[in-house]
This record gives C-alpha cells, structure tokens and sequence, in this order.
C-alpha cells in the first residue's frame, strides 16, 4: 500500500526511518542540486544536503503544515548552506556549476559546433551568476534554475513575495548587464 505525504509525514513523527527515506526520496535530488548551485563543490554539497535531510528527520516533529513540505525542506537546505558559508568563509561569492544549469537540458546535437557554442554560452551564463550579489544569485537559482515558483522562494528565503521579485528583477537586470559587458570585451578585447 501506498501512503501518501501527509501519512508518511505522520510516520515519520513516530520515528519510523523507511517511511523517511520514502517521503524524502523525491526531494533529495533537488536538495543537492540547490546545496550545489550554492556551495559548486559537489562534495561539499553533498555533505551539505545530507546534513539539511539530517535536520529534517530532526526536526519533522516541529513541521506545522502551513506550507508545503518541500517549501519547509527547501528552507532547511537553504539555511544549512548558508551556514556552512558563513562556517567556512565562502559567503562573498556563491558559484554555480554546469549541472545545475543544464539539469533538464537534454541537448543531443550531432553538430559539434552546435556543441561548443552551446557549452559556451552555458559558460559565460554561469561565469555572469557567479558575479550577482548572492541574495540576487540565490533568487535566481531558485527561480530560472530551480524553476520554483516565487511564492515557493518567498517561503525558501523567509522573505516576502514583492522581495523576491525584486531581487530576481534586479539579478536579471544585472546578469543581462554582465552578459554585454563580456560581450564588448569578447569583441574588443
């Protein structure tokens, strides 16, 4: 039989691990690749999500439902990033990596020029990210990357609606700035 989350959820506040491991079975991925847009190191951010999943089980008991679970989840793994840059003093600047830009790309070209362009232009988009203020740089990991709608992020962030809006405004307006300016130097040298 099949429990939904809610059961699961409830399962998981009387201890029981195997209904933990189903419930969170669906969100670890994302969880890693949210700790790894943050931290880059993949190692890292794996250590990083297993400690965010630790804190869950930890901390299932205190879940109140007002948001979704994921969005609670969610929050967890953002807060033990940020701790861990704080901990680590790598807060200035959080990079992100390839995967995390081309995790639904599921681009095959037999074109290898198709290819290379495709490879840079990822590049120079990541290089423009790693550049953005990191409360810009995590808004837009969470909405362009992620894909999490801003009410999801607003939550995330701990953060109102009309503030994640302007940051990912602002960190498009700024990343579109980066992109030319490389650009020009590009042409220009």
């Amino acid at each position: 039989m099949d429990l939904n989350e809610n059961q699961l959820i409830k399962k998981c506040i009387d201890g029981d691990i195997d209904a933990f491991e189903k419930l969170i079975d669906k969100y670890k991925q994302t969880a890693y690749n949210i700790a790894l847009g943050i931290v880059k190191n993949p190692d890292d951010a794996m250590d990083v999500s297993q400690e965010a999943l630790i804190k869950v089980y930890r901390y299932i008991k205190n879940f109140n439902q007002k948001s979704s679970f994921s969005t609670w989840l969610y929050r967890i793994v953002m807060n033990t990033c940020l701790d861990y840059m704080k901990k680590n003093e790598k807060n200035k600047v959080i990079p992100i990596n390839d995967e995390i830009i081309n995790r639904e790309d599921t681009y095959i070209d037999s074109n290898p020029q198709k290819i290379l362009d495709k490879k840079i232009e990822t590049k120079q988009i990541r290089d423009a990210i790693d550049k953005l203020p990191s409360i810009q740089k995590t808004a837009i990991i969470l909405r362009d990357i992620q894909g999490f709608s801003y009410e999801e992020i607003a939550n995330i962030t701990e953060c109102s609606i009309g503030t994640v809006k302007s940051r990912i405004k602002r960190g498009r307006e700024k990343l579109k700035e980066i992109l030319k300016q490389s650009m020009k130097e590009e042409c220009f040298g």
